[in-house]
């Protein structure tokens, strides 16, 4: 193989102008300024938006992302950052410097417990926070320091247990914890239910082609696991939460 072609079984990603970032940059109905780069066949951060780092709200879900750089750090007015359905294994450290960021998806990825870094827990006006469809395999404690966080999406990890000091998050009435590896002859003592506000059960044909696919196999996955144990789990897509109220729309589990 000639020196620098690219390997045939690795994708090639979508090459993002500053002219076409410039042009996806929309006003949301609050009168915010958010970039759409969404379902865009991006495989590298584009560094080009680094000249749009003013927006609100950046959208980077449904490419095929792998890495996130320690420069999202200059996206300082981030009130919404959405990178949900990408190839994600760990988060930069610098995304603790996002101190206006109120809502952070990163649902339908490859991150792991380690993956995800502790400046996390310095985000202290986050409201929403979906690290649901990962291989998440215990809750990090330092999301106990995300005293105004209102919803948490944990559904389809590896999590054994839910730790009692959720409980102590004041503002937190919606916790989508469904298909995980929990007993159910031990249920955890918290009880989610009874502060939430809003619930919302999606049909598997709601679901787009990508996070249906990842869900299959995540379940089969999971469920080889589980073969020969004595804890049972439910298997119903239909029941899945979804974590951000206001978004049932499209993908409404990684949303």
């Amino acid at each position: 193989m000639a020196k620098g072609k690219r390997k045939s079984n690795e994708p090639k990603g979508r090459k993002i102008t500053l002219k076409m970032a410039k042009n996806a940059v929309k006003l949301t109905m609050d009168g915010k300024r958010r970039l759409e780069l969404s379902n865009m066949a991006i495989t590298t951060f584009p560094k080009c938006i680094l000249k749009l780092c003013d927006v609100d709200e950046l959208d980077l879900s449904r490419n095929m992302i792998k890495k996130i750089p320690d420069i999202i750090n200059k996206f300082v007015n981030l009130r919404l950052l959405d990178l949900h359905s990408n190839h994600l294994e760990q988060l930069p450290e610098t995304i603790g410097h996002l101190q206006k960021l109120q809502n952070l998806n990163v649902c339908n990825n490859m991150l792991t417990t380690y993956g995800i870094p502790h400046t996390l827990g310095l985000l202290r006006n986050l409201k929403k926070l979906n690290l649901g469809m990962n291989r998440i395999e215990t809750v990090p404690h330092f999301i106990a320091g995300l005293k105004e966080l209102c919803e948490l999406g944990l559904f389809n990890n590896l999590l054994t247990q839910i730790p009692l000091w959720l409980q102590k998050l004041p503002n937190l009435h919606m916790l989508n914890v469904k298909c995980n590896l929990l007993p159910l002859e031990n249920p955890p003592k918290l009880d989610p239910i009874q502060r939430v506000e809003c619930l919302y059960l999606v049909r598997e044909d709601c679901l787009c082609s990508e996070c249906l696919k990842k869900y299959k196999e995540e379940r089969d996955r999971l469920d080889k696991r589980l073969s020969g144990s004595s804890v049972q789990r439910k298997t119903i897509i239909a029941a899945l939460i979804t974590t951000n109220s206001t978004e049932q729309g499209d993908e409404a589990v990684c949303r």
